[in-house]
Order: structure tokens, then C-alpha cells, then sequence
């Protein structure tokens, strides 16, 4: 591929985005998409996905195509790639006609290297033939897990994204999320018809989040206890309802909390307006469905709450990974109650196909054992999405108020031997038969009851068992294959065990009931988040407000609140050092410098009278 410029892309990085160095992964993946080859990234919110393709894009000769599943997804990113000076553009039934054709007379004018677009806009009429003559040398496709029934935001146009390597054969692909576990990573490689695309897996650990599950009764109380430990700063509330939002934001705002509601039942002005409002610091608490936060660019969210139980873990980690995206600390609570998960069971039971209707009680089921964890949350996230979580994290309840352990090796080895043995083809309820001598008829059927580690467990109750399977899985030694019958699958951890290298440590069933009694108990951790100097801080977020409301833009566009975290920091009085400060680029060094510089300059000289 030709390149626009020699630039290399750490030279693009710093020159249009600020930043000195890449995150891990990030240069790996650039290169790959340079040479021409397809990707699928999977890297958490806050990660830096954006710039695998962004870079790419500001480097290739032609136009890079950004599939977006959500309007305000692309508003916000085409707002800050627009405040970093990169042309960008997007087109949505948003736009009045005299915008489009404003756009599309930039696009042939070869003046945009970003057009994001909407799946449905993708297959509109005409508009590939339309885009085959304006010289597109990327595709990316963002949220890639809404193409496979397996995610959890599935949406159907996303399987017409198959067609785009049949009709642009030479241009590569990548694919991007923050949430896919491992049956949902091979849907997007096969769906999308990749060649031999490279996967690029970054760490789902988020070690600033602190992690906390609490009993649903008196929810009120102990969110009201959560908005007073971050007085003035921002955080999210979910819903499972619509009504939910509006209830609860309107007893917020009855205590004196700058609250509002956000959900699809709102007409998208008041959703726009909403949005901006809490982007901009306008409103504190925002009470929201899942419609509410895909893409959102906010990094000083400093908690994240689950009202309700999610459906499943790839939702539940998507939006508490909204909180803290500026690396400093922040905190998530679910609140966990058996009604939640009979609301979730009654909107599962409504879907007429039998085979997604099975997917749907499966990972409910995981999210179930996630809040009734009795070992550490982290290390569950971390192995449901198939990184090895290490160990305990130090940083979530289980880990601050622990249960007491024994020595479960012997038992996970018979447990793993069986999965072995019966070929990982059987499910969680078929293998406890299998431990407890059960001659039940799948057992009989496929003549597991020959097996050396028939009745094996006979000794141990069928809730002992469950509890610790559960464990086994939350571990990472067993993995569940949802695309086949929910099978369990032994991992390279789980073989160590079986081997007799790794030992494994397992919570008693007599603890559970104590355990549950406790975490009624814990409260999340309270955050120190007091910066070096928060009078310029606070002076310096003052000026980004103005400059922001002078633009019309959200304050982020302006400059993020770790641009400015660091900019209080390191107290810059020249140009080089203002150039220093991460996400300061050539683009907004040339706006913004003289301005801040001058706030910095006048609070060092009132230090110095002082």
C-alpha cells in the first residue's frame, strides 16, 4: 500500500493525538493493517481501540469507512478526531440532506480520511457502488461482536457486513470490540469472511476498578452513600427498565443529586440533550438502560452501578468499564437480588428461538455465579474471557472480606479427570451423575457409567459438587462451550491440575451461607482521587468549559480530564513543556496553548506572592 506520508506511526501518534508512546498492542496491530491483512482486536473499553484504525487511516493513500453501530457513537468520535484536526465525517439519518451533500462533495474531493457510517447506511441503495469510486483503502468495523448471535448486542444488519470482502476484495478489515469471549471471536473472523485474519487479544484486567456485589434490599441508601463519596464528580447508574431510570432519577434529584434519566423511550433530542449534559459535567448521576453509554468518551467517570442484575457478563463488563477511563481509581456495586433474575428469566422465556433462547440461560446462569462468587471477581471476568487471571486481585470484595479455603485439589482432579474421560461432551448437571455414581439416562446412553471416575464423588452432596464446578469455572480450569450444548472444556490450567503441577484452593459449602451473610455488610472502599494540585486542576477545567461552550463542542473535544490531570501535574510554562502533556498535538497546541499557558503562568506567580 502507497502511504500518504513517511511518517512512522509513532511520529502520527504524537504529532496528531498527543501521546508519546503506544499502548500495548496498539503498534502490533497498526503494522499488521499497513501490510494489508485483516484483524480482529479485542481490546477493553478504554483500551485504545479507536487509534488501531485511526493511525491506519491517517497513514494510507484514500479513505478509511468506520462501520458504527450508534449515532451518538459516531458524533462523539468524529467530534474528537475533529478537535485533534483530522478530517473526519459521518454520515446518519441524523443529517439533513444539504449536510450530506456537503459531505459527499468533501469525499469527492478526496478531503475526508474518516467517513463513519451506520450498517443500515452501509446497504443502502447504491451507496457501496458509490463508495468503490472514492478510493476506500480500510473497513472498520466497530462493536464487531453485534454480528454474532453469541454477543450481546446482536444485530442482524451486522451479518451483511460478510458481503463487503466479495465486493472489496484488496482492502483489509479489522474488526474491533471490547467484549467477546471465545465462541463470539470466531463468529466475527468467519461472519465478516476474513483471511487468515490475525487476532490481537489485549488484557481485559482493569486493576483501577474496584469490584462489589450487594445485597438488593435498600438500594437507595446505599447509592445515595456512593454519590456523597464523589461529590461533584460523575457516575452511571443501569436500569434494567425504562421506567427504573425515570423512578430513580427522580428520587435522586429529591435528595439533591444533579441526576437525570437516559433510554430509548426518549426522543432523541432529549437523549442528545442528556448526553451532552453529562459529558459536559452538567448533570452528575445519569440513571440509564443499556442504551445509554457505547462509545461514550468520558474518562472521569468515577462509578459505575448495576441496579439490576445484567443478563450476561460480556453487558455487565461492556458498562463498568465505563468507569475510570482515565487510569484513576473508580468503583462498580451490583446490587444482586433473586427477583432481578426472575425479571431477566421472564424477558428470555418471550424469545421464540429455542437455540438462542439456550445461549440467553446459559450466560445468565454465568452472571449468576459471578454475583454468588465466592472467590475472586476479577479472576472470574478474567477467565471468562480467557486470559489467565493470575492472582487474586486484591481489589473486589471477595478479596478484602475472603471465605475460608481448603485444599480442593483432590477434588478438582477428579472433578477434571471426568470432563477428560467423557470427552468434554457433557454439561455441569450430567457430570455431577457422572461424580455421584447417577445412572441417569444420558449417563447410561453414552456409557459413562464405564468410566474410572464413575461414583468417584459419591461421598459428596450434589450441591457440594455444583458449588464447586461452579468454582472450577470461575477459576479458569474448565471453560463452557456455548456453541456446543454448553460442554464443558478442560484448559491448559486445568490439565496443569489434573497433572498434579498446580494445586487449587476451594471455598467449603458450609462458608457459602456465611459468606452471603457478610458481603450484607461490606461497603465499597471510599477513592482518593485528590490530584497534585486540585486548585489548578480546577482553574484549568474552568478555561475548558469556556473554550467548549465558545466552540459549541463537549468539553472533551477540548481536552480529556487525564489531558488535564497531567497538565496540573506537570505545571507547564513554555510551549515544549505545554507540548508534553499527554494529548496535547500539534492541532491543539496551536489553539489552546497560549490559554492555558497563561492559567498556569498566573497560578505559579500567585504561589510565588504567597
Amino acid at each position: 500500500m502507497e502511504l500518504v506520508s513517511t511518517a512512522a506511526p509513532l511520529d502520527l501518534l504524537e504529532r496528531h493525538f498527543g501521546y508519546k508512546a503506544f499502548r500495548p498492542l496498539q503498534q502490533d496491530v497498526i503494522e499488521h493493517v499497513l501490510a494489508g491483512r485483516d484483524a480482529v482486536v479485542l481490546m477493553p473499553t478504554g483500551g485504545g481501540k479507536s487509534l488501531c484504525y485511526q493511525i491506519p487511516a491517517l497513514a494510507l493513500d484514500g479513505l478509511t469507512v468506520v462501520v458504527s453501530p450508534l449515532i451518538a457513537l459516531m458524533k462523539d468520535q468524529v467530534q474528537a478526531l475533529q478537535g485533534n484536526g483530522i478530517a473526519a465525517a459521518y454520515l446518519n439519518s441524523a443529517l439533513t440532506f444539504e449536510e450530506e451533500q456537503a459531505i459527499a462533495g468533501q469525499l469527492h474531493a478526496g478531503a475526508l480520511k474518516l467517513l463513519y457510517v451506520s450498517p443500515e447506511k452501509l446497504f443502502s441503495a447504491n451507496f457501496l457502488e458509490w463508495l468503490a469510486g472514492l478510493g476506500v483503502r480500510l473497513f472498520a468495523v466497530d462493536e464487531a461482536h453485534c454480528i454474532s448471535s453469541w454477543g450481546h448486542h446482536f444485530r442482524p444488519e451486522y451479518k451483511l457486513l460478510g458481503t463487503l470482502k466479495g465486493r472489496f476484495p484488496q482492502v483489509p478489515v479489522i474488526a474491533l470490540t471490547a467484549t467477546a469471549d471465545r465462541a463470539v471471536r470466531s463468529d466475527i473472523a468467519h461472519d465478516l469472511g476474513l483471511r487468515d485474519a490475525r487476532f490481537f487479544v489485549s488484557s481485559f484486567d482493569r486493576p483501577n476498578l474496584s469490584l462489589a456485589v450487594l445485597p438488593g434490599q435498600d438500594r437507595l441508601s446505599a447509592i445515595l452513600r456512593i454519590v456523597a463519596r464523589h461529590t461533584g464528580a460523575c457516575g452511571i447508574i443501569y436500569c434494567n427498565s425504562k421506567a427504573g431510570t425515570e423512578k430513580l432519577a427522580a428520587k435522586l434529584q429529591q435528595n439533591g443529586v444533579r441526576a437525570d434519566f437516559y433510554h430509548a423511550g426518549r426522543s432523541a433530542e432529549e437523549r442528545g440533550s442528556v448526553q451532552d449534559a453529562f459529558i459536559q459535567g452538567k448533570i452528575h448521576v445519569i440513571c440509564a438502560t443499556i442504551a445509554f453509554g457505547m462509545g461514550i468518551d468520558k474518562g472521569d467517570v468515577r462509578f459505575v452501578v448495576h441496579y439490576n442484575l445484567p443478563g450476561t457478563l460480556e453487558g455487565y463488563y461492556q458498562e463498568i468499564g465505563r468507569a475510570g477511563r482515565d487510569g484513576a481509581p473508580a468503583e462498580t456495586i451490583l446490587f444482586y437480588s433473586y427477583a432481578d433474575v426472575q425479571g431477566q428469566m421472564y424477558h428470555i422465556e418471550k424469545v421464540d428461538d429455542p437455540r438462542y433462547r439456550g445461549i440467553l440461560i446459559a450466560k445468565l446462569d454465568r452472571m449468576k455465579e459471578y454475583a454468588e462468587a465466592q472467590v475472586c471477581r476479577r479472576s472470574i471476568l478474567l477467565s471468562y474471557f480467557s486470559e489467565s487471571p493470575g492472582e487474586p486481585c486484591g481489589n473486589c470484595d471477595v478479596c478484602k472480606d475472603p471465605p475460608k479455603y481448603f485444599d480442593g485439589t483432590r477434588v478438582a482432579q477428579k472433578a477434571l479427570s471426568a470432563v477428560v474421560r467423557c470427552r468434554e461432551q457433557l454439561g455441569l448437571s450430567v457430570l455431577i451423575d457422572v461424580l455421584k455414581g447417577t445412572h441417569s439416562p444420558e449417563v447410561q446412553e453414552k456409557g459413562w457409567d464405564q468410566v474410572r471416575t464413575f461414583g468417584a464423588g459419591g461421598d459428596t452432596s450434589a450441591f457440594a459438587w455444583m458449588l464447586f464446578l461452579q468454582q472450577l469455572v470461575q477459576h479458569g480450569l474448565l471453560e463452557i462451550d456455548y456453541r456446543e450444548h454448553n460442554h464443558l472444556k478442560i484448559t491448559e490450567r486445568g490439565k496443569a491440575v489434573v497433572r498434579g503441577e498446580r494445586t487449587v484452593q476451594l471455598v467449603t459449602p458450609e462458608t457459602v451461607k456465611e459468606r452471603q451473610e457478610r458481603s450484607r455488610k461490606v461497603k465499597a472502599a471510599p477513592v482518593d482521587l485528590r490530584p497534585v494540585s486540585a486548585d489548578l486542576l480546577g482553574r484549568l477545567k474552568e478555561l475548558r468549559r469556556t473554550i467548549a461552550a465558545e466552540i459549541g463542542k463537549p468539553a472533551f473535544v477540548v481536552f480529556s480530564d487525564a489531558s488535564l490531570t497531567d497538565m496540573a501535574q506537570r505545571a507547564p510554562v513554555t510551549l515544549h513543556e505545554f507540548r508534553l502533556v499527554n494529548g496535547v498535538g500539534d492541532h491543539k497546541a496551536r489553539l489552546y496553548a497560549d490559554r492555558f499557558l497563561a492559567v498556569v503562568r498566573a497560578f505559579q506567580a500567585e504561589q510565588e506572592r504567597a
